[in-house]
C-alpha cells in the first residue's frame, strides 16, 4: 500500500496541472517563479533628433511662346521673290537673282505669316530636403509592484500590464 501512496504523490508533483501552478522548475532549488501584482507603471523618455527627408515643391512663373507658321506664307512669298528675282536679273545672273529672290521671299513670307503667342502660367517645381526634429520616445518603463505584501521598483523594457511574472531566489546571509 505504501508503494501506492508514493505513486500517486509522484503522478501529482509531475502531473502538467501541478508543473503549470508551480511554474517552470527552479535551477538551483534556491528559487522559484511567482506573480506580483503591479501597482504603477511610468514611462521613461528620452528626446532623440530625427532626420527626415521631405519634398518641398512650389509653383514658378513661367512664360512660353509659340511659333505658328503658315507654310502657304512661305510659297507665296518664294513665288514672289523668285518673280522679282527673275525680272531684275539678266542673262546667267537671271537663275541666280530668280533663286536669291525665291530664298529671300519665302523668309519673308515665313516671317510675315507666323503668329507668335506668348503663354503665361507655372510650372511646379520640387525639391528635396531634410528636416530635423526632436521626437520624445519612451526608451523603458519604472515598474512599482507588490510580491507578499512588499513592494518593489524595477526598470522594464516593456509595459507589464496588471501583473508581472518574477523570480524569487533565496540566498544566506553570513
Amino acid at each position: 500500500m505504501n508503494k501506492i501512496v508514493v505513486f500517486i504523490l509522484m503522478g501529482l508533483v509531475f502531473s502538467p496541472f501541478a508543473m503549470a501552478q508551480q511554474g517552470p522548475p527552479p535551477g538551483d532549488g534556491n528559487s522559484h517563479y511567482g506573480w506580483a501584482d503591479v501597482m504603477r507603471v511610468d514611462p521613461i523618455y528620452r528626446t532623440v533628433r530625427v532626420e527626415q527627408p521631405q519634398q518641398q515643391c512650389y509653383d514658378q512663373p513661367i512664360e512660353r511662346e509659340q511659333r505658328s507658321g503658315s507654310t502657304a506664307g512661305t510659297i507665296l512669298g518664294a513665288v514672289v521673290g523668285g518673280v522679282l528675282g527673275n525680272t531684275i536679273g539678266g542673262g546667267d545672273g537671271r537663275r541666280a537673282a530668280t533663286i536669291v529672290g525665291a530664298v529671300a521671299g519665302g523668309a519673308i513670307g515665313n516671317r510675315a505669316s507666323s503668329n507668335t503667342r506668348t503663354y503665361e502660367g507655372t510650372q511646379t517645381q520640387c525639391r528635396n530636403v531634410n528636416t530635423v526634429s526632436d521626437q520624445r520616445r519612451i526608451v523603458g518603463y519604472n515598474v512599482e509592484y507588490r510580491y507578499h505584501g512588499d513592494i518593489y521598483v524595477s526598470r522594464l523594457d516593456y509595459d507589464p500590464g496588471d501583473r508581472l511574472r518574477i523570480q524569487v531566489s533565496v540566498t544566506p546571509v553570513d
